[in-house]
């Protein structure tokens, strides 16, 4: 069994986490330049395996797309290009990173930290994966988007 790599998705920074091999702990792995993101992710899949991909959908309290779902679902296209064997799936990110400066506001780090950005895109991975493993492996599948694509073009 791989691991399950998490992507909080978003212009400057993305953040990520991963699960152990076994799916059940969610860590945070770093926070990567956009433009670095494809780079590091091939470097990350070749020495990992990694069974999937969860990518963060932005929401609105409505349940509409929210300002950044555009840059979001162009991520997801070239994502898919470029990793065309690794099955994705979507889940809901509301309030992800509102917890994740909640949680990290609470840790007793100090004040610069507290306020890292990169910090605060990591913690909201760890948020995305343990929703998506606790409903992977539960009742919410009907919550989990899983992306669709023919396998057989490049």
């Amino acid at each position: 069994m791989g691991r399950i790599l998490a992507i909080d998705y978003g212009e400057k920074r993305v953040g990520l986490a991963v699960s152990d091999y076994m799916q059940v702990i969610a860590t945070k792995l770093a926070s990567v330049s956009t433009l670095d993101i494809f780079n590091y992710l091939t470097e990350y899949f070749a020495r990992e395996e990694v069974d999937m991909i969860v990518l963060g959908n932005p929401k609105q309290l409505d349940n509409t797309p929210s300002q950044s779902a555009k840059s979001v679902m162009i991520f997801l296209e070239n994502l898919s290009k470029t990793f065309p064997e690794m099955d994705i799936y979507m889940i809901d990110e509301r309030y992800t990173s509102k917890i994740a400066s909640q949680a990290i506001a609470k840790s007793g780090l100090k004040k610069k930290k507290r306020q890292d950005k990169g910090l605060i895109d990591e913690v909201s991975a760890v948020l995305i994966l343990q929703d998506f493993m606790e409903m992977y492996k539960g009742n919410g599948r009907n919550n989990i988007s899983h992306i669709e694509r023919n396998r057989t073009q490049n």
